[in-house]
């Protein structure tokens, strides 16, 4: 693996400490109790973050989500929404609710603002935010009325960052997602590469502190994929990509058993 590939990613870290440090100092010196809670400090960093990334994470992904999520209907649940760019894919004929599962709380005003642009409204019914973990799926289904309401799960890198992972994967698949159900991936996963995978492991544990726990380093694909729930199951790459990119990408469509 050339040594730029393998060194990218501090581009990334430098200009994300650059965005968020001073604001996040900031917000500590004006509340100093949040010394006493480090994930606040890690949501406040990553807010600020997202300010500067999102659009154009968003961006960069928009070849994959264009074909991927106009699919999604019914029940929409988007995990780890961020400021809810899953909406700008979505077709609002096929759409009944929009639910945007977000533990930052900080971004939730993003997310109503960009929601509202396609016409998705707390006021309407048609906007629910969930200020859940991915997961947290008793809550997740307490709060939509019981387990099998959503039509669609879409997970866009998301999974990266959240705690126990397969067992949330599992959750999801089994307890939230309807029978007949359809999940739709887009997420950074382990390369396949034994060079490329030493390198992600190598950096996760400086990422993850950055970047609110996202790791470089986890085989999302097959977590999901292997979930045992599946009648149709789909996985394949982002046309172009470079193969030593550490950010290594899979995309994917799985339908749930009917029954």
């Amino acid at each position: 693996m050339k040594l730029s590939a393998a060194f990218a990613l501090l581009t990334d870290l430098r200009f994300a400490v650059q965005a968020a440090f001073l604001p996040t100092l900031s917000a500590i010196f004006r509340s100093p109790s949040l010394l006493l809670h480090p994930t606040r400090i890690s949501r406040t960093f990553m807010s600020y973050v997202w300010k500067v990334f999102g659009n154009g994470v968003d961006e960069s992904g928009r070849p994959v989500k264009a074909a991927l999520i106009p699919e999604a209907y019914g029940v929409v649940l988007d995990l780890g929404a961020g400021h809810g760019h899953t909406v700008f894919y979505l077709d609002p004929a096929k759409v009944t609710k929009y639910v945007a599962l977000e533990p930052n709380e900080l971004m939730h005003p993003e997310i109503r603002a960009v929601a509202a642009q396609k016409g998705f409204t707390e006021a309407a019914g048609t906007l629910q935010i969930l200020p859940y973990g991915a997961e947290q799926t008793a809550l997740i289904t307490s709060a939509l009325g019981g387990r099998h309401t959503a039509d669609t799960v879409v997970s866009i890198l998301t999974i990266c960052s959240i705690p126990e992972p397969e067992r949330a994967v599992r959750g999801l698949a089994e307890d939230v997602l309807k029978p007949g159900g359809v999940l739709l991936m887009y997420e950074h996963v382990l390369s396949p590469r034994p060079d490329v995978a030493w390198w992600q492991r190598f950096w996760t544990p400086l990422w993850k502190q950055a970047f609110d726990g996202c790791r470089l380093d986890r085989p999302t694909h097959l977590w999901i994929r292997d979930a045992g729930v599946w009648e149709e199951s789909r996985l394949w790459g982002k046309e172009g990509e470079d193969e030593e990119n550490l950010f290594w990408h899979q995309v994917g469509r799985f339908v749930k058993k009917a029954n």
